[in-house]
């Protein structure tokens, strides 16, 4: 793997030489990116629909345009967020001064995923960039479209010493892995999260984790059933639900759950037709693999609604599970596919205590009208972010920063948070020749009384 090497030795002169550093360098970047991404636009769009059968709209709104809105906000902030931040000190330190230094990390490594491969390896890089880092790109080889279009847009543009493009399969993933890095961002599975960390920590490298797992949506009895059904629907379908964030499963109160089955069958049919085979909006799933392993998932299953497929297409169709209790395969696993099992409760604070039995989600959803259900729901649990009536959205506003909580990841991005993730603050004490307190200084005798005054 003598290019990983040589391009990574590469990006070590680049970076020591500081060109990175400065506001004029980042924010020409960034509009390079920006311009790249307008002008190429249906070329990316293309590698979507190869790859997941992504329409223009899902393109746009889960790949590109959230990409970029993340540059527009970035360079909107950008200068203020480099400044160095000086803050109060001690009178005991007195007459020195204190600072905030924001200083790069150095060189980063951003391994994507392939459910929003565009997105989850572009938008970190804004991130990289932002802060003045070189950059490492590795995009999921089960993308190849996407991972192809991505090498060919960034080597037209940037220098491969400040931004390089690494494609390959797993044998690149490690190859990259036994490398040392001063920060490794990873989007993907916690199992392959665990791979990551055990191989940073050989160098001590810091590492960012975006994972998964099974993000819990409650329906509770006073939702606005129909509007929830259409969001869910929205939310859960979207990309297939080849989505991070999609809610894995339903908690329906007992008193509604047969009406919002209605209403999210009539939701699905508004969506995408009697026949979402035919329907130029509905993606595919990525693989035979992730295509197989989702029909193992529904077998022995009630289906309340969709459960066909097709082989041939890797077509999968929405479908509603009336899950037989939480030991069922289903509920075992993240899904990460088009399947919505739906379980019922009555009482909230024991639905509640089965979501905290389980790995902390990254996002959790809940559905109603009451501010102090609503209240308990975010209190008493803990998820890398929630929404209240909405699903997913969260993500879509640059001023959350957005990352999971235990097994769902470690680290946040978006907005300032993707600045932040991807930058040291260095800590600076400035002091002056003149006074020179003699309190510091030993024969101590006779001293502690005034350090207990001024530290005690």
């Amino acid at each position: 793997m003598s290019e990983i090497t040589s391009t990574l030795e590469s990006q070590r002169d680049f970076f020591a030489g500081g060109k990175t550093r400065s506001y004029e360098f980042r924010k020409e970047r960034l509009e390079t990116l920006k311009d790249l991404l307008h002008t190429r636009e249906k070329e990316i769009f293309e590698a979507l629909q190869k790859d997941l059968r992504k329409c223009e709209f899902e393109s746009f709104i889960g790949e590109v345009g959230i990409t970029l809105d993340e540059i527009n906000h970035t360079l909107k902030h950008l200068k203020g967020w480099m400044k160095t931040r000086k803050v109060s000190t001690p009178i005991a330190l007195f007459p020195a001064k204190s600072y905030i230094h924001p200083e790069p990390f150095g060189n980063v490594l951003v391994l994507a995923p392939w459910n929003y491969p565009f997105q989850l390896a572009i938008a970190p890089l804004v991130g990289a960039i932002a802060a003045g880092n070189t950059a490492i790109v590795k995009p999921s080889e089960l993308a190849p479209y996407t991972s192809a279009v991505i090498a060919k847009l960034l080597k037209e543009k940037f220098d491969p010493a400040h931004v390089a493009v690494i494609e390959g399969g797993i044998d690149v993933n490690t190859a990259l892995l036994k490398e040392r890095f001063d920060l490794i961002f990873f989007t993907g599975s916690p199992m392959v999260g665990k791979i990551v960390m055990r191989a940073a920590a050989e160098h001590l490298t810091p590492v960012v984790l975006e994972l998964g797992g099974k993000s819990p949506c409650f329906v509770d009895h006073d939702a606005d059933l129909a509007l929830t059904a259409k969001r869910i629907t929205w939310g859960k379908f979207l990309n297939a639900g080849q989505t991070c964030v999609a809610p894995d499963y339903l908690l329906a109160h007992k008193s509604i759950k047969s009406s919002l089955v209605e209403e999210m069958k009539k939701a699905m049919r508004n969506a995408y037709g009697e026949k979402p085979l035919e329907s130029p909006d509905y993606p595919r799933i990525i693989n035979e693999r992730h295509f197989k392993r989702l029909i193992g998932l529904m077998q022995d299953q009630k289906v309340l609604a969709g459960g066909d497929s097709s082989n041939e297409s890797r077509y999968i169709a929405p479908t509603l599970i009336d899950a037989d209790g939480w030991e069922t395969p289903l509920m075992q696993e993240e899904i990460f596919g088009p399947i919505l099992p739906i379980l019922e409760f009555e009482d909230l604070d024991e639905a509640i205590a089965k979501v905290n039995a389980r790995p902390k989600p990254l996002a959790l959803y809940y559905f109603g009208n009451s501010s102090d259900r609503q209240a308990a729901v975010i209190n008493k649990t803990s998820s890398g972010g929630a929404c209240i009536n909405d699903l997913i959205s969260h993500l879509l506003n640059p001023n959350l920063p957005f990352g999971g909580v235990g097994e769902s990841g470690m680290g946040s991005y978006h907005g300032k948070g993707s600045f932040d993730v991807f930058t040291h603050e260095k800590s600076v004490l400035r002091n002056y020749n003149f006074p020179d307190p003699p309190v510091r200084y030993a024969p101590y005798e006779g001293k502690i009384g005034l350090l207990r005054y001024f530290m005690g």
